[in-house]
């Protein structure tokens, strides 16, 4: 469910699209350069490279009281977060520089349209998300109790999907805490992914992390109801209980925040 697994790479659907774009805009340049002109060759790379540089910048000036503590976070692509319309920009000022002639320039719209075309093509084909009820599961609290999943107290509830052993899951894990400390209207769920107490608890003391809501899925099911794949994995649920988002791989505070909105 929204993602595409590549032998052990797990892509989101979002990132899938932008690959499926940016290939299909290379092979759309690729095929210009060979019946129109060479030309076209240096401004797909340029194209693609400022292109992609011009909406990720446009996500950051857009969200950037998210960036103002770590401004190098801009650099953190792996993330997500662009504005695609902002691309343009860039990919315009190449094609008036590069291509120079009128001529060249209108057939440079042609990539960008298949780019675009394929791009939400795929986007739409993969990153659908079915409003699956939760889990009616019990599951230890590292705390102490337990949580019943498909127990809904009127908030909207937030599942984090995670591991001990899994990198973006330990760098996302401090944006998810604060997160929970400014959404109290949010139930926040940390469903840690086949490991023991012990383990789970000496690395939050090590990583100095408070978080509440640690639930223990040793059995690794949580997943298996919702049918993903890969850690992390965030899940954006209504206040019914119903899955409303799914957001696979690393997420920002921007993203969260952004998710939660959208569950209001």
């Amino acid at each position: 469910m929204n993602a595409i697994a590549l032998g052990p790479l797990v892509l989101s659907g979002e990132r899938f699209a932008i690959i499926v774009g940016v290939v299909v805009f290379l092979l759309g340049a690729g095929l210009l350069a060979s019946r129109v002109s060479p030309r076209f060759n240096a401004w797909s790379t340029v194209a693609v490279l400022t292109g992609l540089a011009g909406a990720r910048l446009a996500h950051v000036v857009a969200n950037w009281t998210y960036f103002a503590d770590d401004p190098l976070r801009a650099l953190a692509v792996w993330q997500g977060g662009f504005l695609w319309v902002w691309a343009l920009v860039p990919v315009g000022v190449a094609a008036v520089f590069m291509l120079r002639e009128r001529r060249l320039m209108l057939w440079s719209v042609v990539p960008v349209i298949a780019c675009v075309i394929a791009g939400m093509a795929t986007a739409r084909l993969t990153s659908g998300t079915e409003p699956t009820p939760a889990p009616a599961m019990v599951l230890t609290r590292l705390e102490g109790g337990a949580v019943n999943l498909a127990a809904v107290d009127g908030r909207p509830t937030v599942i984090n999907l995670w591991a001990t052993w899994c990198p973006p899951c330990r760098r996302e894990m401090p944006a998810l805490a604060r997160a929970q400390d400014a959404h109290p209207e949010v139930r926040f769920l940390f469903v840690n992914q086949g490991e023991g107490q012990a383990e789970v608890a000496g690395w939050l003391a090590e990583a100095r992390l408070e978080i509440d809501n640690v639930l223990l899925d040793r059995a690794m099911a949580v997943p298996g109801h919702y049918g993903t794949v890969g850690l992390p994995v965030t899940l954006f649920l209504g206040a019914d209980g119903r899955l409303a988002r799914a957001h696979v791989g690393e997420i920002a505070p921007e993203q969260i925040d952004a998710g939660i909105a959208r569950l209001r």
